[in-house]
């Protein structure tokens, strides 16, 4: 087996991913000597404890992540800032900080300024999930033959990169570099420009009048069920991404809206070959996720 990457690994939060990588780290065993876990509900710890996923279990996040040389923020994008300021001061010289969030642009924004001397700071988003949260959702496959995006500063020390790209690998990802604007446009039109439109379908559908939507629901094909699964995501994770990718996600969603008012002229009109033309694209796009084994 191969050294631990890590001496003391602390966990920020540990919902699905970060029950995910306490799971596959106990697994394997090459990712960290100690594991560390804080969460700030009393409840959640004593359920971390009755699942046996960390070596440590710890209500201050302060005393947490002392004497940690990983750190990785596992919590919702919009608390980030706070938790920051609360263990700045307790960070370990040399330690590396990483997180899991699915926006980057407001990760460094919110890292970087209260980022001691010494600690390394190198973002990273797996794209991996479920609609499920919380310690009890995690299994040590969620990251097998997926993406992570890993977003490091022009002045990320290459060593931590290189730790942090390895953590990822032991986990099962395939690794993407990306600079952080890059990666935020790219993640606005795969993923929270699609979780936008499953949440507002189920809104529509739940101001139907009530005899409509019972039917709605009795007579759910998979289309719909497809877009309910989406839409059963986590409520303060997805409000905090749509609040920190904003600007990717308007922009995203501006070119969305061009695109459906055309398909909707199309049908209007009766011009069979647009629909023709954006059903085929559709298939298309379904066959490259299939062949990249993304689907």
């Amino acid at each position: 087996m191969a050294e631990p990457l890590f001496n003391r690994l602390c966990l920020v939060g540990i919902g699905l991913i970060g029950s995910s990588i306490a799971r596959v780290a106990k697994k394997r065993g090459d990712i960290a000597k100690t594991i560390v876990v804080t969460t700030r509900r009393a409840e959640t710890l004593q359920r971390v404890r009755e699942l046996g996923l960390a070596d440590v279990v710890e209500a201050d996040a302060a005393r947490a992540v002392e004497g940690c040389d990983g750190v990785i923020f596992c919590i919702p994008v919009g608390a980030y800032a706070e938790a920051m300021r609360h263990i700045a001061p307790h960070l370990a010289p040399g330690a590396v900080l990483t997180d899991v969030g699915s926006t980057k642009g407001s990760v460094v924004r919110d890292l970087s300024p209260p980022l001691p001397a010494g600690v390394h700071l190198v973002p990273a988003h797996p794209m991996a999930g479920t609609e499920h949260s919380g310690p009890d959702a995690g299994f040590p496959e969620l990251f097998e033959g997926r993406y992570c995006i890993v977003t490091p500063l022009p002045e990320s020390d290459p060593a931590a990169v290189e730790k942090v790209k390895e953590l990822w690998r032991r986990c099962g990802s395939m690794i993407e570099t990306m600079d952080p604007v890059t990666h935020d446009k790219v993640v606005a039109i795969v993923s929270h420009l699609p979780h936008l439109i499953a949440f507002t379908i189920c809104g529509t559908a739940d101001d139907l009048a009530e005899e409509t939507k019972e039917a709605v629901l009795k007579f759910a094909a998979s289309g719909f069920r497809d877009f309910t699964r989406i839409a059963a995501s986590d409520v303060d994770m997805w409000r905090d991404v749509f609040l920190n990718n904003r600007e990717a996600v308007l922009e995203m969603l501006s070119r969305f809206a061009e695109d459906a008012h055309a398909f909707g002229r199309a049908i209007r009109w009766g011009e069979a070959g647009f629909i023709e033309d954006r059903i085929k694209r559709g298939r298309k796009i379904r066959r490259s996720l299939i062949e990249r084994k993304q689907a």
